[in-house]
């Protein structure tokens, strides 16, 4: 049986190397083409893209979806959804995470891929139910990640807990590009013997090994791999789609895909990816090989991210300091995986004990929400010094509850709040994930229906840089 093929062109390789700046109307003349070659799914909404199509393309991301679905007649879509963050970054109440996926599914979402930043399965349950009742097909993710507690063991044990809560698939989530081809072999050979779901998986070229790892993962039996048309492929993203699919081709592994329609649709994207370089918005930093993702465990999103924290507080010289303080940080915080939000906690702490000179004398908020049990459960316990330093007196008032059952329904409010811009139900959803970016969006979409001259209704929008 061949291996099959995810597409992420239309989501998290723009993500990835080209902060989610691809328009609708960049997509839609090729989605006829892409509709024909036979791709297990494509995934194209979630993730970061809702967030960007309200804030810098002023688009509507549920229209987005709705013309995406009337172009692909004969392909599946397919989103990344946050488990009980949905497509933010605190955690919603259950009434609003079953609404948002009854509407994805409507509006034309097949595969929903489940994730929990800290693999707390309490935290995926709603999400999953809500999939499984709108006939979707719900994927479960383990966001993967390298540490003590992280045995195959603990992967087996929780691929059992997935398979047990209804998902119909696993995917493994390499966000940063940890998974090296040995590891690959034992970890796909460790979950199809502890569970018979299909397995996919997801990585980034991020450390150079990614196309190693899949050829690795598929002769052990992986079921799907993700990839990315070549002109958004390598660097932070995806292996390229053509690359792998020639890699298999005449195999037993064999993807079935027409290399010459790819091409085509090569072709296609090649002066998007001209142009972002040109425009600055692909920065080649980005398209290589960063080997120091292996050593540290970082993303290479967070890497980026702790240069310019530094930068703007003119401490350059400490960014080794800080790498060799994150691992430490997240140690102390339970060590969960590095993967939105998780990833800027542990980051942002890091360089506030590098800065101040002494650790924790400092602590962010989220810092302190984490060890308080807002995020839900770690792996690994808390370091009993630094809940001592961060809390005090407040560590009595963890919760080791689901922290979304401490949540009052919230749908009737954020009705109530936004009902003036309403035009469609969907829009009682942009405005509970991102209040004051969906506000802005509606007022401009009002302006371009009357047409009153948008940059008037735009001009309170200068706090979100294009």
């Amino acid at each position: 049986m061949g291996v099959k093929i995810t597409e992420t062109i239309l989501r998290d390789a723009h993500q990835s190397l080209i902060a989610t700046r691809m328009s609708t109307e960049q997509m839609l003349p090729i989605i006829d083409k892409m509709d024909q070659v036979g791709y297990h799914a494509v995934e194209c909404w979630g993730g970061a893209t809702f967030d960007a199509c309200l804030r810098f393309l002023k688009e509507d991301p549920w229209e987005r979806l709705r013309k995406l679905r009337d172009g692909f007649k004969n392909t599946k879509l397919q989103m990344l959804f946050r488990g009980q963050n949905i497509l933010g970054y605190s955690q919603y109440p259950d009434d609003v995470v079953e609404y948002f996926v009854q509407k994805s599914i409507a509006n034309g979402i097949d595969i929903i891929r489940i994730f929990d930043c800290l693999n707390d399965v309490r935290n995926l349950q709603t999400a999953v139910n809500a999939t499984k009742k709108e006939g979707g097909h719900a994927q479960v993710a383990l966001s993967y990640t390298l540490g003590d507690a992280y045995t195959m063991d603990y992967w087996m044990e929780t691929a059992k807990k997935i398979e047990d809560m209804g998902a119909d698939s696993i995917c493994i989530k390499d966000m940063a590009g940890l998974l090296i081809p040995k590891k690959a072999t034992e970890l796909v050979t460790a979950l199809k013997s502890a569970t018979t779901l299909p397995i996919d998986l997801h990585t980034h070229y991020t450390s150079g090994v990614a196309s190693m790892t899949y050829l690795k993962a598929v002769e052990a039996g992986c079921d799907i791999i993700d990839t990315a048309m070549s002109p958004l492929a390598l660097g932070t993203s995806q292996p390229a789609t053509e690359v792998m699919v020639k890699a298999f081709q005449d195999t037993e592994y064999d993807t079935g895909l027409d290399l010459n329609k790819l091409i085509e649709i090569a072709n296609y994207f090649a002066p998007i990816r001209e142009e972002a370089l040109k425009s600055g918005l692909l920065n080649p930093k980005v398209l290589g090989v960063n080997i120091q993702t292996l050593k540290y465990q970082v993303p290479g999103g967070m890497l980026s991210n702790l240069v310019s924290q530094l930068k703007e507080q003119g401490a350059e010289d400490k960014y080794e300091e800080v790498l060799n303080e994150v691992p430490r940080v997240r140690k102390d915080l339970g060590e969960p995986p590095l993967v939105t939000p998780s990833s800027q906690i542990v980051g942002t702490q890091a360089v506030f004990n590098v800065l101040t000179g002494e650790r924790y004398k400092v602590a962010t908020a989220q810092t302190k929400d984490i060890l308080l049990g807002k995020y839900g459960q770690t792996v690994k316990p808390f370091n009993p010094e630094v809940v001592e330093k961060v809390l005090g007196e407040d560590a009595k008032n963890a919760i080791t509850c689901r922290p979304a059952d401490l949540l009052e329904p919230g749908l009737a409010k954020f009705e109530e709040e936004m009902k003036q811009y309403k035009q469609q139900d969907e829009d009682v959803l942009s405005y509970a994930l991102f209040p004051q970016v969906a506000t802005e969006f509606f007022k401009y979409r009002e302006a371009q229906q009357t047409g009153v001259d948008a940059k008037v209704a735009d001009s309170e929008n200068k706090a979100y840089p294009v």
